[in-house]
């Protein structure tokens, strides 16, 4: 009787630790995505910016 219930208690730690690493493989995906999140909004900044700037450069170049 001991080894039946020695697997179910082994059985169940191995699930219990299966389901905290899956909730930390969670919250790790959820902060990448919101890291993603900003370096796309950044990014697209700059390019506004960059757009800006060579729309400048071009009627400055036009003047000439």
């Amino acid at each position: 009787m001991f080894w039946p219930m020695f697997a179910v208690t082994v059985g169940f730690l191995g699930l219990a630790v299966l389901g905290v690493l899956a909730v930390r493989v969670f919250v790790e995906a959820r902060r990448l995505g919101v890291q993603v999140s900003d370096s796309a909004e950044r990014i697209n900044r700059a390019a506004d910016e960059l757009e800006r700037a060579a729309a400048g450069t071009a009627r400055s170049v036009r003047g000439l």
